[in-house]
């Protein structure tokens, strides 16, 4: 019998690009793949209907953490404004506690279209987060 792998609780994620650490993030989501399906009614055949994988979809990475004096995604979010934005390979690396690498994703051709701010609310003692939303290419395999 197969012993079942251990489950690791993912405490902080590191985002990347070369040579360049963009910073750390509590909340990752986006993580997926998806294979477009094309169905087909075949003329005659009633029993079942065909369907033909097409392209891959893949959503934008949302990166989340907690406001910090970094500057390194403010920057990268600038020189992604305009017609050609700067497009580089990232990596999302999730973390444990004691800072070891867990799981790594690589991700092709990425470059930031939304950041989002803090909203401040002087009535409530939240923590003050802000959020990178990264479109990309595809999950580079590693």
């Amino acid at each position: 019998m197969a012993v079942a792998p251990e489950i690791v609780p993912g405490i902080y994620f590191e985002l990347t690009m070369p040579g360049i650490s963009i910073g750390y993030f509590t909340e990752v989501s986006g993580l997926s793949a998806e294979v477009e399906v094309f169905t087909y009614n075949e003329g005659g055949n009633n029993s079942f209907v065909h369907k033909l994988p097409t392209r891959v979809k893949y959503p934008s990475l949302v990166m989340k953490r907690g406001i910090t004096s970094e500057a390194a995604l403010q920057q990268w979010f600038g020189k992604s404004v305009g017609p050609s934005p700067q497009r580089v390979d990232v990596t999302v690396t999730m973390m444990n506690e004691v800072q070891e690498r867990l799981r790594t994703w690589a991700f092709a051709n990425a470059y930031p279209v939304k950041w989002t701010g803090p909203q401040f609310n002087v009535g409530q003692s939240a923590v003050a987060t802000e959020a990178l939303e990264i479109a990309h290419d595809g999950i580079k395999t590693t």
